[in-house]
């Protein structure tokens, strides 16, 4: 069944869920989505989507994605998905984009598949902005079969759709890259404050690394943040301190030393235990620069972010 044809469902259109859920609509998919609060489903309706009243709705769906913040949400909302009786089916495939660990995703892969439903892990890399550019990254565990039946649904989330192999591969992918965001924003924290405590205007130190060869489309998008110290959410300190601690535990589970990981981790949670738990992980900045004694400024500075439309 081509993708044309396929009935799909999508629960929870949170910051990424829903610009993720409207790319679906915007190609033309034939989607029902649920939201825990309904109001935040419902803007999808000006972009073809239907809005379900219950999770339950979904059940006869052909693919139901997920996007949800905790494993604990997605136990949530399987139980509902795959009903509680022997006679009871769910969905064809359940495509869940969420960040947990690999034995949450193991644990649900075994539940799907009691109900008769193919279970795909697939975790994505990007932020609601990067979304809306086309930018998202999304990495693939499980039968190399089922990828295959909802690949042309994942080409229109974004830029690429990576098979990473069975199981829960993908979910160790992510949780890697994760790891990565936090300590280059660390270290990127670190050289910054570093430049302008010896003179150098943030803009001009950032607008110089973005265009060398250690710049990178993160260390891009991550500048206006530093620049104007805007710290609106796109991934917050609790989320971020959530895959270090996935990360840490997986690195003792296969014996791999990452010595710069841990300690980013212990900075990352003191960002948390500043109670500044609703900004972005960009705080990190802030923490930085109150260790150096230097107290920042925003800088009114026009800065590419490199996701122009």
């Amino acid at each position: 069944m081509t993708w044309t044809r396929q009935r799909v469902g999508w629960v929870g259109t949170g910051r990424m869920g829903a610009p993720m859920a409207e790319r679906l609509a915007r190609a033309g998919v034939d989607l029902t989505v649920w939201n825990r609060t309904r109001a935040k489903a419902e803007p999808l309706r000006e972009q073809g989507a239907a809005v379900a009243d219950t999770i339950a709705g979904l059940r006869d769906h052909d693919v139901v994605f997920t996007m949800l913040s905790t494993s604990e949400d997605l136990d949530h909302v399987l139980a509902e998905l795959l009903g509680d009786s022997g006679e009871d089916r769910g969905p064809g495939v359940v495509v869940d984009c969420s960040t947990i660990s690999p034995e949450a995703s193991a644990a649900a892969r075994r539940r799907c598949a009691e109900r008769g439903t193919e279970f795909l892990a697939a975790p994505v890399s990007g932020n609601p902005k990067v979304v809306r550019a086309g930018g998202l990254s999304v990495v693939c565990s499980g039968p190399r079969e089922t990828y295959d039946r909802v690949s042309g649904l994942l080409a229109h989330l974004g830029r690429s759709a990576t098979y990473a192999g069975e199981g829960e591969t993908a979910r160790l992918v992510k949780i890697a890259h994760n790891l990565m965001l936090g300590v280059v924003t660390q270290t990127l924290a670190e050289v910054t404050v570093l430049a302008e405590k010896g003179g150098v205007p943030r803009h001009a130190f950032l607008s110089f690394l973005n265009d060398s060869v250690v710049g990178s489309p993160f260390t891009r998008y991550k500048s206006p943040a530093f620049v104007h110290l805007d710290y609106t959410p796109r991934f917050t300190p609790p989320l971020l301190r959530k895959d270090f601690d996935l990360g840490l535990a997986a690195a003792r589970a296969l014996d791999v030393p990452m010595p710069v990981t841990a300690l980013t981790a212990q900075l990352v949670q003191a960002s948390v235990g500043t109670g500044r738990v609703t900004e972005d992980f960009a705080i990190l900045l802030d923490l930085q620069a109150a260790a150096a004694g230097l107290k920042l400024e925003p800088e009114a500075v026009p800065v590419d972010d490199g996701l122009s439309a």
